[in-house]
């Protein structure tokens, strides 16, 4: 059977396409490869596989690779793929959907410091509410063992007061705590 296949890569796992689409509730199977999501993307650039390649992939069950690529952290959450779907395909959560599986599988990315930055960016705004970046900063640098990389912008930024020495809270960050948990983050 001849399908069309724009990424190359083989059909895997079926199931996983209803796992997907289950988790996210998107219905991907809308997608025809107008390629107006990849048109529109911002970051399409930064990306092994293009947005309407993931779709695809998604839909040929090839598990390993999307889990695995750089394009589900590379998605800059713009929405802008959204706005311009003929079919209103919810992309944006699509892409986050996969982060979380990526996630929750353990599956070594081709970048690892990308879910590594995920992690701690999540868990800064679940701790404050917002996100306290001097704090999201320092961990990230310990996690990943760059302690003295991009130093100099850092202290420029803090000269500028772009970075807050200290944290603030919002008032509703028990709120977005509460989501998180309820998400069942924790």
């Amino acid at each position: 059977m001849q399908y069309f296949n724009p990424c190359g890569v083989e059909a895997g796992e079926p199931a996983f396409a209803g796992l997907v689409r289950e988790r996210s509730g998107v219905n991907f199977n809308r997608c025809y490869q107008c390629l107006t999501c990849t048109l529109g993307c911002p970051a399409f650039f930064t990306m092994d596989y293009l947005p309407h390649q993931i779709i695809r992939m998604v839909q040929l069950g090839a598990k390993s690779e999307v889990l695995r690529s750089t394009a589900i952290w590379r998605c800059a959450s713009c929405e802008t793929c959204v706005t311009r779907c003929p079919h209103g395909i919810d992309i944006t959560r699509l892409m986050d959907t996969l982060r979380q599986m990526a996630i929750q599988e353990n599956v070594p990315g081709r970048e690892p410091a990308m879910s590594t930055f995920h992690r701690i960016f999540l868990k800064g705004i679940r701790q404050w509410g917002r996100q306290y970046e001097l704090g999201m900063l320092l961990a990230f640098k310990f996690r990943i063992r760059d302690f003295l990389g991009d130093t100099g912008l850092g202290i420029k930024m803090l000269q500028k007061r772009k970075l807050s020495l200290l944290p603030k809270r919002i008032k509703g960050y028990r709120e977005i705590e509460a989501a998180f948990r309820q998400a069942g983050r924790g």
